[in-house]
């Protein structure tokens, strides 16, 4: 028996993804890239975005309290340039809160993002992945396919793994 739920986020859940996001990648990113880097990273990165809160598509995974211990979702639209292309689907803005690592908050994140994503007719669906989430994604059927750069702000840059899972 899990002791959280995954639903649909809303767009009144900004201010408690914005938090998660700040303990998640503010404690888990330190390990792939130092903790000044991650520093500089996290008051671009660690931020909700409403325009994936309100797309019906991004999803929070809340305890039996009602407090957000993990959130994700997709996209048709590839992060940074919009493209959209026929029968894949992107990965976005997946968090775990630190205190519950390990316990299939994102693994169930990851699977409803699949099922969803597949019930729209994505064939193919495309993760940026931090460096510290690379063995989560290959665990849950994602391949590696190249490293990439991701532009972050105005100046700093973010290494990070493009992978992908076929559904």
């Amino acid at each position: 028996m899990t002791d959280f739920r995954v639903r649909t986020a809303q767009v009144s859940d900004e201010a408690e993804v914005t938090l998660l996001l700040e303990e998640s990648y503010g404690k888990l990113l330190p390990a792939a890239y130092g903790a000044e880097p991650t520093k500089d990273l996290l008051p671009v990165i660690a931020r909700a975005k409403p325009e994936l809160l309100a797309s019906t598509t991004y999803y929070v995974a809340a305890n039996e309290q009602g407090h957000l211990v993990g959130a994700g979702g997709w996209t048709r639209e590839r992060p940074g340039s919009g493209e959209v292309e026929v029968g894949v689907g992107h990965v976005r803005h997946v968090a775990t809160h630190p205190d519950w690592t390990g316990r299939g908050v994102g693994r169930a994140l990851i699977d409803h993002i699949v099922g969803q994503a597949k019930a729209k007719g994505v064939q193919r669906l495309e993760c940026y992945a931090s460096l510290n989430a690379v063995d989560f994604y290959v665990r849950l059927g994602f391949m590696q396919l190249r490293s990439i750069d991701i532009a972050v702000g105005s100046d700093a840059v973010m290494p990070s793994l493009l992978m992908e899972r076929i559904l």
